[in-house]
């Protein structure tokens, strides 16, 4: 990532490799920040255990790239891992061995198809079709590789509650809270099938997403209060008058007001 990002900006610069870009270096040690902060055992291991890592084109495309099993930070803290998953020396052992013959591509490894894979398709896939041989390393890697990088889609989530489940509509039963917020979880998945959307145009529906500004003169905040049984949420989401939806609701009370 930090060399890609290097390229970019060199790039938009008009400046070579070898000289000196002020903005660069401040975006470097940023991101050098964020890898100490997030540089951990766990995503160490998920790294060895990532067959895309040690396949040659890989390893060709930037400079000063090793495979996992040489890199001696990430080792340390594979290793970690390892103790603190297999307690029992016998299991520790083994798997031990498993990730010796797995990182140096020997035994049952050392198959063309399998070495060509290793860059071509998902870790997923990779360990689901090569993986059954070495049983405790592929439970780990799956269980590991399977599980998102970031907490962002969590947050994300956490924030569309907030707004449904908020201070003036603190009366929402657990039930109905979790109702909405997969309506609207699923809504904005379906918003981001439009054009508008894939031409960089933030949809009503992201809400805690890029942005918070008002769209129709409606704000996404105020969006975000409404049940799916309101008027004023049928008129963005049908596309109704705004009048006619509160002409609907007043009927509604009407024949309810009859029949009682």
């Amino acid at each position: 990532m930090i060399e890609t990002v290097k390229k970019e900006i060199y790039l938009y610069e008009g400046k070579e490799l070898d000289e000196v870009s002020d903005l660069s270096n401040v975006i470097h040690d940023i991101l050098i920040a964020r890898w100490t902060k997030g540089n951990n055992p766990l995503h160490c291991l998920a790294h060895s255990l990532n067959p895309r890592y040690y396949s040659k084109k890989w390893l060709e495309e930037g400079v000063g790239r090793v495979p996992p099993h040489k890199d001696n930070e990430v080792s340390q803290m594979r290793m970690t891992c390892f103790k603190k998953f297999f307690r029992i020396p016998q299991e520790l052992t083994k798997v031990k061995e498993e990730y010796s013959r797995f990182s140096t591509c020997s035994e049952e490894f050392n198959d063309p198809y399998s070495i060509h894979d290793r860059w071509t398709v998902s870790p997923m896939t990779w360990w689901t079709n090569y993986g059954h041989s070495v049983p405790l390393l592929m439970s780990l890697a799956i269980k590991l590789l399977s599980q998102p990088a970031s907490s962002s889609c969590c947050e994300r989530n956490w924030s569309t509650y907030s707004f449904v489940h908020s201070v003036k509509r603190n009366a929402l039963t657990p039930q109905r809270a979790e109702d909405l917020v997969f309506v609207h979880s699923n809504l904005r998945h379906l918003s981001r099938r439009s054009d508008a959307y894939k031409k960089g145009e933030t949809t009503m529906w992201d809400v805690g997403g890029d942005s918070f500004d008002s769209l129709g003169g409606i704000g996404l905040l105020e969006v975000a209060e409404l049940s799916i049984d309101e008027p004023k949420l049928q008129t963005i989401s049908l596309g109704l008058d705004y009048a006619e939806a509160e002409s609907v609701e007043e009927s509604e009370t009407i024949e309810e007001e009859q029949e009682a």
